[in-house]
């Protein structure tokens, strides 16, 4: 009786039966309805990818055009025959500051327009007078046609729909309106007006908070990864710290904006909103995840090349240094970009520290009070008029280009330096 049960426990895999290919069917089956899950996971995520850029490339590409209608002004008689040489050099500005151009302007508008013209026009159109004349001071000096930007309320109804009001007035204006690039976008700071807002202001902002969390977070970073890695004894007291770093890069980044304003504001004292102290948080938050990366490098390197530095008679300063940080700064390199990418669209701890005030001109250095690029599409999202909705795409299309600028250049450098063994 035994020997039969042996025998047929024994008896080889009948591969063509029935059964058999009964289960081998199943197990194809769910490697298929696997591959399907799949692909059809990379499909929607592809879709809702998709949906996201043509949503905001529709609306941000219109952020970076203005409406405009041309108005001729007559500045021979309106300056009383100004010279062009008056606006040449270094005190043109000023000039230019002084001959009330802003009256000149609504008076042109009014004698083409009517008395209520200039209520079609931004209430800061002029100004792009002010930089026509100071590009070509020779303008002055005859009767001119430039084009300025309409109110907001005209420039949406143009571009895609807007009220009732609004469009009767596109429609009058007929053929006279214009399209043209805005090229106060790009060189303007935060506006009330819609027609005059720009992401200057902002990107400089992020630009200097972005060095100054580089240039703490990266050096304190690096030297933290090489000394765990490679000098501090493995006791119960560094791998505390180990444990608090891998916790620390998993911490909610608005939790390091309240450190940095309990620290950083009402401890240390330092100017409110100001460049220095959105680096001094950001770097606290970039660091870890630095100190990680790095670890991680410098473990990739192989034990054969610090033998081999040691045997002819390197110190282990010099081969940390001369060797092993070269080979790893490939990874460091790459983890601190991504870093740098994640404190750049950080917007939570910026917030907790001041960094959401009216910016109207460009910080110039460290302290001066200044804003981010996500902190101002924040802002300009929270905004009523319409006019705010495409300039917050279009701001969102310059923050996904600087962050897509920043990958690229983690991706040059890991495969600039990079060694194969």
């Amino acid at each position: 009786m035994n020997n039969s049960l042996s025998d047929t426990k024994r008896r080889p895999t009948d591969w063509q039966g029935a059964e058999m290919q009964k289960r081998i069917a199943r197990r194809y089956a769910a490697e298929r309805r696997f591959k399907a899950l799949g692909v059809g996971a990379i499909l929607l995520s592809v879709g809702f990818l998709a949906f996201l850029l043509v949503v905001m490339m529709g609306n941000g590409f219109r952020g970076f055009t203005q409406t405009e209608l041309p108005v001729v002004i007559d500045f021979p008689a309106a300056t009383g025959g100004a010279s062009s040489s008056q606006f040449e050099g270094p005190n043109g500005a000023a000039n230019v500051q002084t001959m009330g151009l802003r009256e000149i302007v609504d008076s042109s508008i009014e004698i083409q327009y009517g008395q209520d013209g200039t209520s079609l026009f931004s209430s800061g159109g002029w100004t792009a007078v002010s930089a026509t004349i100071l590009n070509n001071p020779k303008i002055v000096e005859q009767k001119a046609t430039i084009y300025l930007p309409v109110n907001s309320e005209i420039d949406v109804a143009y571009k895609a729909s807007g009220n009732p009001e609004a469009e009767q007035k596109v429609e009058a204006l007929g053929d006279q309106l214009s399209i043209g690039f805005n090229w106060n976008f790009l060189s303007n700071s935060d506006a009330t007006d819609p027609m005059q807002v720009g992401i200057w202001g902002a990107f400089k902002g992020s630009l200097i908070t972005m060095i100054v969390t580089l240039l703490l977070a990266f050096p304190v970073g690096v030297l933290a990864a090489l000394y765990l890695e490679e000098y501090a004894p493995k006791n119960r007291f560094t791998d505390l710290i180990e444990v608090s770093i891998n916790n620390l890069a998993a911490v909610p980044s608005i939790i390091f904006g309240l450190l940095g304003l309990a620290v950083f504001l009402n401890f240390f004292g330092l100017p409110r909103s100001g460049a220095l102290v959105g680096g001094l948080t950001l770097a606290l938050m970039t660091m870890p995840v630095i100190v990680i990366s790095g670890r991680n490098a410098v473990k990739s390197v192989p034990p054969s090349i610090r033998e081999a530095a040691l045997g002819i008679g390197a110190s282990p300063l010099q081969v940390v240094f001369h060797h092993v940080l070269p080979l790893a700064l490939p990874g460091i390199l790459t983890g601190t970009i991504i870093g740098m990418a994640r404190a750049l669209g950080e917007t939570a701890p910026l917030l907790m520290i001041g960094m959401r005030a009216f910016i109207a001109t460009p910080p110039s250095g460290i302290t001066d009070p200044s804003t981010v690029l996500p902190v101002q599409i924040f802002l300009w999202s929270d905004e009523v008029d319409r006019g705010f909705v495409e300039k917050t795409s279009a701001a969102i299309i310059v923050l996904l280009l600087f962050l897509l600028t920043m990958n690229a250049l983690a991706i040059y450098l890991r495969n600039r330096f990079e060694t194969r063994w």
